[in-house]
């Protein structure tokens, strides 16, 4: 038999047009910063919150921050409400309003940082989700469960903040969700979008994860649609490889340059333009079938292949000169013909000498193989360089 909740209703129905005016906190949460807590029947938070799921749109900018719902915890999830054993969901669900959600405090019930008042919440029946005032930052997959649960309400916790901005969205959602298993390529598409405060870790990893989208979608790329990710699953290159490369670059290689000081911002538009001419030279040097095929076919496309040639771009610039003088395509282009007859990214083997010979398709994603693919390229080229001198 359905197992039916008592819930309460606000005085404001949800039809078409009207207002929910549900009574909640306002907490003062550092300067500036407003949080809302109030509870609601978790079958109602459809009609005001939706899911923002990842996607780009035709001009490839980064639209919603969710990834898709996991179905098999939902299921379990709405097993559990559906149970007759006092099913108890302690923790908050977190939505983000635009500001049409309003507060109108009560001034008798003001303690400190927190006042009593009313969250005024417009719904409408005829709203798509991109029309709805709130997004589902955290606990998408209860929602789900609970809008689906054979029961007549399910009354929930929730915690909410109210902006205009998008990009606080995003940063919200990856804080919210860094301690739980977040797939990273998803972490890796929204960095670039994200504002506001942000962790150690993930702020090193924004200006990489920038240079990696205006690789994946700027029309001047030569790795246009190429790199896989979230929103790009069709790539052939893997995010990370290609994160890992930007990564040290910026911190060892020729895109160092550019990476700004104390005084100074980073230059992300220079370091595109050094990457593009590289990765152009690459294309024009090595071609099909190198170029394009997944790593199963080319290790040019392979984790290995990206980050030894990373490395290679930046001896090359390193050979090129100090400063700002550093090679264009054509130049990039002939440095690496030196180097094109002792590449074997398709057939063949490596000859790494003393004794070292390996298919070209054993080259793992592994440090030894990664070590020993760069020290060899690296080696050969000093060394064409040195006899042409």
């Amino acid at each position: 038999m359905t197992r039916q909740h008592a819930t309460s209703r606000s005085a404001a129905t949800t039809k078409r047009g009207r207002t929910l005016d549900l009574p909640g906190l306002e907490i003062q949460q550092g300067a500036g910063r407003r949080l809302y807590t109030f509870a609601i029947d978790g079958k109602q938070v459809s009609s005001f919150a939706a899911v923002s799921r990842v996607r780009r749109d035709d001009q490839h900018r980064l639209q919603g921050y969710q990834r898709p719902e996991v179905l098999a915890h939902v299921a379990a999830i709405r097993r559990y409400i559906e149970t007759d054993d006092s099913p108890l969901l302690p923790n908050a669900i977190v939505i983000a309003f635009d500001d049409r959600v309003t507060f109108t405090p009560d001034t008798k019930a003001t303690t400190g940082y927190v006042r009593g008042g009313t969250l005024h919440i417009p719904v409408a029946d005829d709203w798509e989700d991109a029309d709805k005032p709130g997004f589902i930052v955290d606990g998408q997959q209860r929602c789900a469960a609970i809008r689906d649960a054979d029961v007549e309400a399910f009354p929930i916790c929730v915690t909410a903040f109210i902006t205009g901005d998008h990009a606080d969205h995003r940063s919200q959602f990856i804080l919210v969700n860094s301690t739980k298993p977040l797939p990273k390529g998803l972490i890796h598409e929204l960095l670039p979008t994200a504002s506001g405060a942000l962790p150690m870790q993930l702020r090193v990893r924004q200006l990489p994860a920038t240079l990696l989208q205006m690789l994946n979608f700027d029309e001047r790329s030569p790795l246009r649609y190429m790199i896989q990710t979230p929103t790009n699953p069709n790539g052939v290159i893997k995010d990370n490889s290609m994160l890992r490369m930007l990564e040290h670059s910026i911190s060892d290689g020729v895109l160092y340059r550019f990476r700004g000081s104390d005084d100074t911002l980073p230059n992300p538009g220079e370091m595109f333009t050094v990457l593009a001419d590289f990765w152009t030279a690459v294309r024009e040097v090595f071609g099909k079938p190198a170029w394009g095929d997944p790593p199963r076919k080319s290790r040019l496309m392979h984790g290995a292949g990206i980050l030894s040639m990373g490395t290679v771009m930046d001896t090359i610039a390193d050979a090129h000169g100090s400063g700002s003088d550093l090679p264009d395509e054509a130049e990039f282009a002939a440095h690496l013909k030196t180097i094109k007859d002792d590449c074997h990214w398709t057939s063949g083997e490596w000859d790494f000498g003393d004794g070292v010979v390996r298919r070209w398709n054993h080259i793992q994603n592994t440090h030894r193989d990664i070590q020993r693919l760069t020290d060899f390229l690296v080696g050969r080229y000093k060394a064409a360089r040195a006899q042409y001198r």
